[in-house]
């Protein structure tokens, strides 16, 4: 998977309650969600943010609460993938639960800028920095998690599972 966006860039220790305040939590609709990602960091992101563009952030994106909305309000938001120095470790199962590509790599971090252009490709591990012609490395995410995200996310993979194995058992015999 190949991904092109600009850069927003963000510092560390971005919790779960900045990425989406609690306020808004009394809905789970994605696109209501998106409305209010990241307001508490920059309170007009999400209407300069373009479908394909990409975080990068501090350590510990993600830290605080375990809510599945963060992740869900990042990508409703057209964020294309997140890349940060660490992720907490309950955001970072929920970001590939609910279709979100993340990758670490601290280096592609400290180089970039807001504003810069990235290319990652999530198969190889690789985060260039088109702005700054750099390229860097990043653990590729593992074949069973790219097939969660181009599912859109582990309930959507697990209904074309569920939906395979009818479709199959309903096949007549020889």
């Amino acid at each position: 998977m190949k991904l092109r966006g600009k850069v927003w860039k963000f510092g560390p220790d971005i919790d779960t309650d900045r990425i989406i305040p609690a306020r808004y939590l009394n809905t789970s609709d994605p696109g209501e969600l998106a409305k209010h990602v990241m307001e508490d960091e920059d309170p007009a992101f999400n209407k300069k943010v373009r479908v394909g563009d990409i975080i990068v952030a501090g350590k510990n994106f993600g830290c605080g609460s375990s809510r599945e909305h963060a992740p869900i309000a990042i990508k409703a938001s057209g964020v294309a993938c997140v890349v940060a120095k660490s992720f907490a470790r309950i955001f970072y199962r929920n970001s590939f639960n609910t279709g979100l590509p993340i990758l670490e790599c601290a280096e592609a971090v400290d180089s970039a800028l807001s504003g810069d252009t990235l290319e990652v490709d999530t198969t190889r591990g690789e985060i260039r920095n088109v702005t700054r012609k750099k390229l860097f490395k990043a653990r590729p995410i593992p074949p069973f998690m790219r097939e969660l995200i181009r599912a859109g996310g582990l309930m959507a993979w697990i209904m074309k599972k569920k939906v395979k194995k009818v479709k199959k058992a309903r096949r007549p015999g020889p």
